[in-house]
């Protein structure tokens, strides 16, 4: 593979993958005029956000059989379609419960892009540049909150936030195109794979079973959960708690999205010297360590909006180097059943953020302390499945067992 097509590749399945943080992030700076033109309350406009990633939950696992049975491509240009005419449904929609219902739809099309860009990673690149190229596209998702809500702000104080919906619906049919004009088939349709629910939830089980994959899908879900709990907290703390405008939330956010832009480069200087199990190990334990002082010091109100700011951003930095890792470990036992185990990997992790971002919501009380407690909450959890269940895996990290 010549660089120059390397680079193409990587920059497709970046962009595949960046349709989820847009349609995440982007609409975040808008939540206050949602809510009051939908004659609702911010904490009902956060359900939108649970919504979405209850979609992409659910979609994944629709998506993994479907892109080992028929190849990557088919799949994924009707996923895409879905999503593009769900945007324009968002961006009409009269009611919350409209708006709830669209989000969900428009999170089973959008989802197709992340379960085929993992799949495609798993098909198209040696298992041992796996963790490099999952850094690599992770940086690319870090870059898009950076410009996700700035662009999102400056949209909804321009336009109004029905434009947000419109922006995203001409994003994402570009990026159909440049799937079909640039990216590669990778594996091809596989008639032999029942579509039959006996059949799927077998594989399913095939791939459950396996103890690397059940231990870092595990880890890497929870633990990179963490930022869900932010995303759904920060509107209301910083735009209600804080005072801050529209746009100045979409600066903050695009600030404190470089913390997770550096440390996938970081990653791949570690990966060097250390296996991707030993970089996890210091990635939750530091993030923990802050994760203690970050709920200690809203708890004793010990931090301004400048100080909050700095803590999470030095919480962020360990996002980067533990999702990355901890795919490349959950996927790299399979072949022939990378579809399904990209759709159940991607399929926990959202349905865990799902839970993150409700619980934010739940708790809701004025403070920031329900988004710090959470994400603080993930890391823990992640780091007590990680220490309790390498042992079951060991021995298996790394190993590519080509006949799964």
């Amino acid at each position: 593979m010549t660089r120059r097509k390397y680079i193409l590749i990587i920059l497709i399945l970046g962009s595949l993958s960046t349709i989820s943080p847009f349609s995440i992030d982007m609409y975040l700076p808008g939540f206050p005029a949602i809510a009051q033109d939908l004659n609702t309350t911010i904490a009902k406009i956060q359900l939108s956000l649970t919504a979405y990633l209850i979609g992409i939950s659910v979609g994944q696992l629709l998506y993994g059989p479907l892109l080992d049975r028929f190849g990557r491509k088919l799949p994924l240009y009707a996923g895409l379609l879905v999503y593009v005419a769900a945007s324009v449904g968002c961006a009409f929609t009269t009611s919350a419960d409209g708006l709830i219902l669209m989000r969900f739809i428009q999170a089973i099309g959008g989802c197709a892009g992340m379960v085929a860009a993992q799949a495609l990673v798993r098909d198209l690149f040696p298992v041992t540049e796996t963790a490099k190229v999952f850094s690599w596209l992770i940086l690319v998702i870090a870059v898009s909150p950076m410009i996700a809500p700035t662009v999102g702000g400056y949209v909804t104080a321009a336009f109004g936030w029905h434009a947000v919906f419109i922006a995203l619906a001409v994003i994402t049919f570009l990026i159909l195109v440049g799937v079909y004009i640039g990216l590669p088939e990778g594996k091809r349709a596989d008639p032999s794979m029942s579509l039959k629910p006996a059949a799927v939830l077998g594989n399913f089980w095939t791939v459950l079973r396996h103890p690397q994959f059940l231990v870092f899908t595990l880890v890497g879900g929870i633990a990179s959960a963490a930022p869900f709990a932010y995303i759904a907290g920060s509107p209301d703390v910083f735009m209600n708690i804080y005072g801050v405008s529209e746009q100045e939330y979409g600066w903050i956010f695009a600030f404190l999205s470089i913390a997770m832009v550096g440390s996938p480069q970081l990653n791949h200087i570690l990966l060097r010297k250390l296996k991707s199990e030993q970089i996890i190990n210091i990635a939750l334990v530091y993030q923990l360590t802050v994760g203690v002082i970050m709920v200690a010091g809203v708890y004793l109100g010990l931090f301004g909006k400048t100080g909050l700011i700095a803590v999470i951003f030095l919480f962020l930095i360990g996002q980067g180097l533990t999702a990355p890792n901890a795919s490349a470990l959950s996927l790299a036992p399979f072949s022939r059943f990378a579809g399904s185990a990209s759709a159940l990997s991607g399929s926990f992790r959202m349905g865990i953020g799902a839970l993150v971002s409700g619980t934010v919501s739940i708790f809701h009380n004025g403070t920031a302390l329900p988004m710090v407690g959470v994400m603080t909450v993930c890391t823990f959890t992640g780091i007590l499945i990680f220490f309790l269940g390498r042992k079951s895996a060991a021995g298996y990290a790394g190993d590519a067992a080509v006949a799964l």
